[in-house]
Protein backbone atom coordinates (compact mmCIF):
# COMPACT_ATOMS: atom_id res chain seq x y z
CA UNK A 1 0.00 0.00 0.00
CA UNK A 2 1.73 3.09 -0.88
CA UNK A 3 1.20 6.53 0.14
CA UNK A 4 -1.67 7.43 -2.55
CA UNK A 5 -3.58 4.43 -1.70
CA UNK A 6 -2.87 4.69 2.43
CA UNK A 7 -4.79 7.96 1.94
CA UNK A 8 -7.47 6.55 0.32
CA UNK A 9 -8.24 4.08 3.18
CA UNK A 10 -9.06 7.32 5.43
CA UNK A 11 -12.31 8.55 3.85
CA UNK A 12 -12.39 11.71 6.72
CA UNK A 13 -9.82 12.86 4.02
CA UNK A 14 -12.08 12.85 1.55
CA UNK A 15 -14.02 16.15 3.06
CA UNK A 16 -13.71 19.92 2.20
CA UNK A 17 -12.57 22.39 4.97
CA UNK A 18 -13.39 25.78 4.78
CA UNK A 19 -14.10 24.83 1.18
CA UNK A 20 -10.67 23.44 0.49
CA UNK A 21 -8.90 20.77 0.30
CA UNK A 22 -8.75 19.19 3.91
CA UNK A 23 -4.44 19.06 5.02
CA UNK A 24 -4.97 17.06 8.41
CA UNK A 25 -1.75 17.87 10.47
CA UNK A 26 -2.88 17.00 14.03
CA UNK A 27 -2.64 13.36 14.14
CA UNK A 28 -0.55 13.84 17.66
CA UNK A 29 -3.37 15.07 19.10
CA UNK A 30 -5.98 12.20 17.62
CA UNK A 31 -5.53 10.31 14.38
CA UNK A 32 -7.68 9.76 11.73
CA UNK A 33 -9.45 5.96 11.18
CA UNK A 34 -8.74 4.06 8.13
CA UNK A 35 -12.10 2.47 7.07
CA UNK A 36 -11.42 -1.21 8.35
CA UNK A 37 -11.59 0.64 11.61
CA UNK A 38 -14.91 2.00 11.04
CA UNK A 39 -16.21 -0.51 9.30
CA UNK A 40 -14.80 -3.25 12.24
CA UNK A 41 -16.68 -0.67 14.49
CA UNK A 42 -20.08 -0.50 13.00
CA UNK A 43 -19.81 -4.95 12.32
CA UNK A 44 -18.98 -5.35 15.88
CA UNK A 45 -22.48 -2.97 16.95
CA UNK A 46 -24.31 -5.51 14.64
CA UNK A 47 -22.88 -8.64 15.34
CA UNK A 48 -20.96 -8.72 18.04
CA UNK A 49 -23.74 -6.00 20.72
CA UNK A 50 -23.42 -8.46 23.49
CA UNK A 51 -22.17 -8.08 26.85
CA UNK A 52 -18.42 -9.79 26.53
CA UNK A 53 -18.03 -12.39 29.41
CA UNK A 54 -21.39 -12.34 30.72
CA UNK A 55 -23.81 -14.57 28.95
CA UNK A 56 -23.76 -17.58 26.79
CA UNK A 57 -25.92 -16.35 23.70
CA UNK A 58 -24.63 -15.51 20.52
CA UNK A 59 -24.08 -11.94 20.70
CA UNK A 60 -22.36 -11.78 23.78
CA UNK A 61 -20.20 -15.01 23.06
CA UNK A 62 -19.01 -13.07 19.69
CA UNK A 63 -18.30 -10.11 21.76
CA UNK A 64 -16.43 -12.02 24.09
CA UNK A 65 -14.41 -13.92 20.57
CA UNK A 66 -13.48 -10.59 19.38
CA UNK A 67 -12.40 -8.66 22.32
CA UNK A 68 -9.52 -11.80 22.90
CA UNK A 69 -8.78 -11.50 19.01
CA UNK A 70 -8.11 -7.57 20.11
CA UNK A 71 -6.28 -8.84 23.21
CA UNK A 72 -3.86 -11.05 20.87
CA UNK A 73 -3.30 -8.14 18.33
CA UNK A 74 -2.19 -5.56 20.93
CA UNK A 75 0.05 -8.53 22.46
CA UNK A 76 1.63 -8.86 18.94
CA UNK A 77 1.92 -5.34 18.39
CA UNK A 78 3.60 -5.09 21.33
CA UNK A 79 6.26 -8.20 21.56
CA UNK A 80 4.41 -9.47 24.50
CA UNK A 81 2.16 -12.04 25.92
CA UNK A 82 -2.06 -11.46 25.59
CA UNK A 83 -2.37 -12.06 29.71
CA UNK A 84 0.39 -8.71 30.40
CA UNK A 85 -2.29 -6.45 28.02
CA UNK A 86 -5.16 -4.73 30.22
CA UNK A 87 -7.43 -2.81 28.48
CA UNK A 88 -8.29 1.06 29.68
CA UNK A 89 -10.03 4.30 28.43
CA UNK A 90 -6.40 5.63 27.12
CA UNK A 91 -2.89 7.05 27.99
CA UNK A 92 -4.35 8.81 30.87
CA UNK A 93 -6.43 5.62 32.35
CA UNK A 94 -3.55 3.45 32.08
CA UNK A 95 -0.91 5.54 33.96
CA UNK A 96 -3.50 6.65 36.63
CA UNK A 97 -4.22 2.79 37.22
CA UNK A 98 0.10 1.92 37.36
CA UNK A 99 -0.46 5.24 39.99
CA UNK A 100 -3.02 4.17 42.01
CA UNK A 101 -2.55 0.77 42.16
CA UNK A 102 1.07 0.08 41.97
CA UNK A 103 1.69 3.72 43.51
CA UNK A 104 -0.12 3.32 46.48
CA UNK A 105 1.14 -0.37 47.24
CA UNK A 106 5.02 0.31 46.65
CA UNK A 107 5.52 4.49 47.58
CA UNK A 108 5.55 5.98 50.99
CA UNK A 109 7.47 8.87 52.81
CA UNK A 110 11.63 8.54 51.69
CA UNK A 111 10.57 7.06 48.34
CA UNK A 112 11.18 9.25 45.41
CA UNK A 113 9.77 9.40 41.81
CA UNK A 114 11.41 10.83 38.33
CA UNK A 115 9.45 11.82 35.55
CA UNK A 116 11.16 14.30 32.96
CA UNK A 117 10.59 17.98 31.84
CA UNK A 118 9.48 16.46 28.80
CA UNK A 119 5.76 14.85 30.30
CA UNK A 120 2.74 15.34 29.16
CA UNK A 121 0.40 16.09 32.08
CA UNK A 122 -1.09 12.63 32.47
CA UNK A 123 2.80 11.66 33.48
CA UNK A 124 3.50 13.83 35.27
CA UNK A 125 -0.05 15.30 37.25
CA UNK A 126 -0.49 11.26 38.37
CA UNK A 127 2.36 11.68 39.97
CA UNK A 128 2.47 14.78 41.27
CA UNK A 129 -0.57 13.57 43.11
CA UNK A 130 0.93 10.26 44.44
CA UNK A 131 3.80 11.95 45.91
CA UNK A 132 2.20 14.73 47.68
CA UNK A 133 0.03 11.99 49.51
CA UNK A 134 2.39 9.30 50.07
CA UNK A 135 4.86 11.65 51.35
CA UNK A 136 7.15 11.01 48.32
CA UNK A 137 9.40 13.18 46.80
CA UNK A 138 8.97 13.69 43.04
CA UNK A 139 12.41 14.67 40.80
CA UNK A 140 12.28 16.16 37.34
CA UNK A 141 15.42 15.20 34.67
CA UNK A 142 16.27 17.96 32.66
CA UNK A 143 16.51 17.68 28.82
CA UNK A 144 18.94 19.77 26.39
CA UNK A 145 18.21 22.32 24.53
CA UNK A 146 17.53 20.11 21.33
CA UNK A 147 14.58 18.38 23.67
CA UNK A 148 16.94 14.96 24.56
CA UNK A 149 17.48 13.37 28.11
CA UNK A 150 20.34 14.63 30.01
CA UNK A 151 21.36 10.87 30.77
CA UNK A 152 24.45 12.13 33.14
CA UNK A 153 22.12 14.60 34.89
CA UNK A 154 19.06 11.67 34.87
CA UNK A 155 22.34 9.66 36.67
CA UNK A 156 22.67 12.02 39.53
CA UNK A 157 19.37 11.71 40.54
CA UNK A 158 19.16 7.93 40.56
CA UNK A 159 19.62 6.51 43.90
CA UNK A 160 18.06 3.55 46.16
CA UNK A 161 14.94 5.88 46.78
CA UNK A 162 14.09 5.85 43.57
CA UNK A 163 10.99 3.76 42.89
CA UNK A 164 10.16 4.45 39.36
CA UNK A 165 11.05 6.59 36.28
CA UNK A 166 7.99 7.89 34.19
CA UNK A 167 9.26 9.17 30.80
CA UNK A 168 7.58 9.75 27.68
CA UNK A 169 8.46 7.57 24.52
CA UNK A 170 8.25 10.53 21.92
CA UNK A 171 7.93 14.24 23.19
CA UNK A 172 4.07 14.94 22.15
CA UNK A 173 5.64 18.94 21.64
CA UNK A 174 9.59 18.46 20.68
CA UNK A 175 8.94 15.06 18.48
CA UNK A 176 12.30 13.70 20.35
CA UNK A 177 12.65 10.18 20.62
CA UNK A 178 13.66 8.93 24.55
CA UNK A 179 16.34 6.56 25.27
CA UNK A 180 14.34 3.75 26.71
CA UNK A 181 16.66 1.00 27.20
CA UNK A 182 19.54 3.27 28.37
CA UNK A 183 17.17 5.02 31.03
CA UNK A 184 15.82 1.03 31.80
CA UNK A 185 18.91 -0.29 32.52
CA UNK A 186 20.23 2.67 34.65
CA UNK A 187 16.59 2.25 36.71
CA UNK A 188 16.81 -1.33 37.21
CA UNK A 189 19.85 -0.69 38.39
CA UNK A 190 19.14 1.12 41.82
CA UNK A 191 15.53 -0.33 41.58
CA UNK A 192 13.50 1.31 40.32
CA UNK A 193 10.48 0.24 37.47
CA UNK A 194 9.92 2.20 34.47
CA UNK A 195 6.52 3.63 32.63
CA UNK A 196 6.74 4.69 29.37
CA UNK A 197 3.92 6.92 27.97
CA UNK A 198 4.00 5.29 24.44
CA UNK A 199 1.20 7.32 22.90
CA UNK A 200 2.96 9.38 20.80
CA UNK A 201 5.45 6.47 19.66
CA UNK A 202 3.31 3.80 18.48
CA UNK A 203 1.77 5.29 15.16
CA UNK A 204 5.45 5.58 14.19
CA UNK A 205 8.17 3.00 15.83
CA UNK A 206 8.28 -0.05 16.31
CA UNK A 207 7.43 -1.06 19.47
CA UNK A 208 9.20 -4.31 21.71
CA UNK A 209 8.05 -4.23 25.56
CA UNK A 210 11.25 -6.71 25.79
CA UNK A 211 13.64 -5.03 24.42
CA UNK A 212 12.89 -1.80 25.73
CA UNK A 213 13.41 -3.06 29.15
CA UNK A 214 10.44 -1.00 30.78
CA UNK A 215 8.18 -2.68 33.23
CA UNK A 216 5.17 -0.87 32.06
CA UNK A 217 4.15 0.87 28.68
CA UNK A 218 1.03 2.88 28.03
CA UNK A 219 -1.06 3.95 24.75
CA UNK A 220 -3.94 5.30 23.44
CA UNK A 221 -6.32 3.82 20.63
CA UNK A 222 -7.14 6.84 18.79
CA UNK A 223 -3.34 7.62 18.32
CA UNK A 224 -2.75 4.44 16.39
CA UNK A 225 -5.66 4.95 14.09
CA UNK A 226 -8.40 3.51 16.27
CA UNK A 227 -11.65 5.02 18.08
CA UNK A 228 -11.48 7.04 21.21
CA UNK A 229 -11.91 6.07 24.86
CA UNK A 230 -9.71 3.05 23.97
CA UNK A 231 -6.07 2.37 25.71
CA UNK A 232 -3.56 -0.17 26.76
CA UNK A 233 -1.52 -1.24 29.79
CA UNK A 234 1.05 -3.21 29.43
CA UNK A 235 3.04 -4.57 32.21
CA UNK A 236 5.31 -7.79 33.56
CA UNK A 237 3.33 -10.30 34.36
CA UNK A 238 4.78 -10.87 37.46
CA UNK A 239 4.18 -7.28 38.32
CA UNK A 240 0.02 -6.96 37.41
CA UNK A 241 0.40 -10.38 40.02
CA UNK A 242 1.39 -8.19 43.13
CA UNK A 243 -0.80 -5.42 41.72
CA UNK A 244 -4.06 -5.12 43.69
CA UNK A 245 -7.13 -4.11 41.58
CA UNK A 246 -7.40 -0.37 40.87
CA UNK A 247 -11.28 -0.25 40.55
CA UNK A 248 -13.30 -2.87 41.93
CA UNK A 249 -16.95 -3.95 40.65
CA UNK A 250 -18.19 -6.80 38.16
CA UNK A 251 -16.25 -8.50 35.47
CA UNK A 252 -13.00 -7.83 38.25
CA UNK A 253 -14.04 -10.59 40.76
CA UNK A 254 -13.84 -14.67 40.97
CA UNK A 255 -16.03 -14.82 44.04
CA UNK A 256 -17.85 -12.36 46.21
CA UNK A 257 -19.64 -13.27 49.66
CA UNK A 258 -21.41 -11.12 52.14
CA UNK A 259 -17.78 -10.02 53.50
CA UNK A 260 -15.47 -10.80 51.03
CA UNK A 261 -14.30 -10.56 47.27
CA UNK A 262 -11.71 -12.71 45.62
CA UNK A 263 -10.50 -11.25 42.40
CA UNK A 264 -9.84 -12.55 38.99
CA UNK A 265 -6.19 -12.93 37.83
CA UNK A 266 -4.58 -10.75 35.55
CA UNK A 267 -5.33 -9.00 33.38
CA UNK A 268 -9.28 -9.19 34.08
CA UNK A 269 -8.63 -7.79 37.39
CA UNK A 270 -7.90 -4.39 36.30
CA UNK A 271 -11.13 -4.57 33.99
CA UNK A 272 -13.63 -3.63 36.13
CA UNK A 273 -17.36 -3.01 34.71
CA UNK A 274 -18.32 -3.16 31.22
CA UNK A 275 -15.88 -2.54 28.32
CA UNK A 276 -16.10 -0.42 26.08
CA UNK A 277 -16.16 -3.47 23.48
CA UNK A 278 -16.71 -1.85 19.99
CA UNK A 279 -14.00 0.77 20.55
CA UNK A 280 -11.76 -2.18 21.10
CA UNK A 281 -12.53 -4.19 18.36
CA UNK A 282 -11.62 -1.15 16.36
CA UNK A 283 -8.25 -0.51 18.06
CA UNK A 284 -8.02 -4.49 17.06
CA UNK A 285 -9.02 -3.77 13.48
CA UNK A 286 -6.38 -0.59 13.86
CA UNK A 287 -3.55 -2.93 14.70
CA UNK A 288 -4.20 -4.96 12.17
CA UNK A 289 -3.92 -2.32 9.72
CA UNK A 290 -1.01 -0.78 11.04
CA UNK A 291 0.98 -4.50 10.92
CA UNK A 292 -0.65 -4.95 7.10
CA UNK A 293 1.48 -1.60 6.03
CA UNK A 294 5.22 -1.80 4.89
CA UNK A 295 6.42 -0.02 8.46
CA UNK A 296 9.74 0.92 6.72
CA UNK A 297 8.26 2.44 3.85
CA UNK A 298 6.05 4.53 5.87
CA UNK A 299 8.64 5.90 8.21
CA UNK A 300 10.31 6.72 4.74
CA UNK A 301 6.97 8.67 3.45
CA UNK A 302 6.94 10.35 7.00
CA UNK A 303 10.31 11.35 7.61
CA UNK A 304 10.38 13.16 4.08
CA UNK A 305 7.09 15.09 4.91
CA UNK A 306 8.14 15.59 8.54
CA UNK A 307 11.44 17.17 7.07
CA UNK A 308 9.48 19.09 4.63
CA UNK A 309 7.15 20.97 7.52
CA UNK A 310 10.08 21.76 8.85
CA UNK A 311 11.64 23.68 6.38
CA UNK A 312 8.25 25.16 5.61
CA UNK A 313 8.26 26.29 9.05
CA UNK A 314 11.89 27.93 9.15
CA UNK A 315 10.81 29.51 5.26
CA UNK A 316 7.82 31.71 7.29
CA UNK A 317 10.57 32.24 9.33
CA UNK A 318 9.62 30.57 12.24
CA UNK A 319 11.53 29.23 15.37
CA UNK A 320 10.99 25.02 15.73
CA UNK A 321 10.89 24.24 19.58
CA UNK A 322 13.69 21.78 20.21
CA UNK A 323 15.22 19.19 17.64
CA UNK A 324 12.49 17.13 16.53
CA UNK A 325 13.18 13.57 15.45
CA UNK A 326 9.66 12.15 14.40
CA UNK A 327 5.93 12.64 13.99
CA UNK A 328 5.32 16.78 15.20
CA UNK A 329 7.14 20.26 14.76
CA UNK A 330 6.06 22.66 17.13
CA UNK A 331 7.11 26.14 16.68
CA UNK A 332 6.54 29.64 17.56
CA UNK A 333 5.81 32.94 14.55
CA UNK A 334 7.48 35.90 16.17
CA UNK A 335 4.86 37.17 18.23
CA UNK A 336 1.69 35.53 16.58
CA UNK A 337 -0.54 34.28 18.95
CA UNK A 338 -0.07 30.24 18.05
CA UNK A 339 -4.54 30.48 18.59
CA UNK A 340 -3.77 33.08 15.75
CA UNK A 341 -1.69 30.53 13.62
CA UNK A 342 -3.86 27.70 13.80
CA UNK A 343 -7.06 29.63 13.27
CA UNK A 344 -5.85 31.35 9.80
CA UNK A 345 -4.32 28.12 8.93
CA UNK A 346 -8.14 26.08 9.57
CA UNK A 347 -9.50 28.82 6.90
CA UNK A 348 -7.27 27.67 4.74
CA UNK A 349 -7.85 24.26 5.11
CA UNK A 350 -4.88 23.33 7.18
CA UNK A 351 -5.20 21.35 10.84
CA UNK A 352 -2.70 22.40 13.44
CA UNK A 353 -2.80 22.02 16.83
CA UNK A 354 -2.20 25.40 19.05
CA UNK A 355 -1.60 26.08 23.05
CA UNK A 356 1.00 23.59 25.29
CA UNK A 357 -0.37 20.88 24.31
CA UNK A 358 -0.95 19.51 27.81
CA UNK A 359 3.08 19.59 28.31
CA UNK A 360 3.39 23.30 30.20
CA UNK A 361 7.01 22.74 31.34
CA UNK A 362 8.40 21.74 28.49
CA UNK A 363 7.13 25.34 26.90
CA UNK A 364 8.31 26.89 29.87
CA UNK A 365 11.76 25.33 29.30
CA UNK A 366 11.53 27.01 25.62
CA UNK A 367 10.79 30.16 27.52
CA UNK A 368 7.21 30.38 25.96
CA UNK A 369 3.66 29.52 27.24
CA UNK A 370 2.00 27.94 23.87
CA UNK A 371 3.35 26.69 20.67
CA UNK A 372 1.57 25.92 17.16
CA UNK A 373 1.86 22.37 16.08
CA UNK A 374 1.57 20.45 13.08
CA UNK A 375 1.97 16.34 13.24
CA UNK A 376 1.78 13.38 10.34
CA UNK A 377 0.20 10.57 10.34
CA UNK A 378 1.19 7.64 7.55
CA UNK A 379 -1.58 9.71 4.93
CA UNK A 380 0.38 12.49 5.55
CA UNK A 381 1.73 14.08 2.38
CA UNK A 382 3.91 16.81 0.02
CA UNK A 383 0.64 18.72 -0.81
CA UNK A 384 -0.36 18.76 2.95
CA UNK A 385 3.01 20.75 3.89
CA UNK A 386 2.83 22.50 0.84
CA UNK A 387 -0.74 23.77 1.72
CA UNK A 388 1.03 24.10 5.04
CA UNK A 389 3.45 26.55 3.50
CA UNK A 390 0.52 28.65 1.63
CA UNK A 391 -1.09 28.96 5.45
CA UNK A 392 2.03 30.23 6.91
CA UNK A 393 2.32 32.57 4.24
CA UNK A 394 -1.10 33.95 5.11
CA UNK A 395 -0.30 34.27 8.35
CA UNK A 396 2.99 36.74 7.58
CA UNK A 397 0.34 38.48 4.90
CA UNK A 398 -1.86 39.44 7.95
CA UNK A 399 0.69 40.28 10.76
CA UNK A 400 3.11 41.51 8.82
Amino acid sequence: MDLTARRRAFPALDQRAHGQRLAYLDAAATSLQPRVVIDAVVDAALHAAGNPGRGVHLLAEAASVALDDARHEVARFLGADADEVVFTSGTTASINLVADAWGRANLGPGDAVIATELEHHSNLVPWQRLCAERGAELRIAPVDEDGRIDLAALDALLDSKVKLVAVAHVSNVLGTIAPVAAIAARAHAVGARVLVDGAQAVAHLEIDVRALGCDFYAFSGHKLYGPPGTGVLWARRAILDAMPPWQVGGGMVARVDRAHARYREPPYRFEAGTPNTTGLIGLGAAIRFVRSLDRAAVAADEARVHAAIARAVQAADGTILGRPEVGVVSFALGRVHPHDVATIADQAGVALRSGHHCAEPIHHRHGVDASTRASIGCYSDDDDVAQLARALARVREVFG
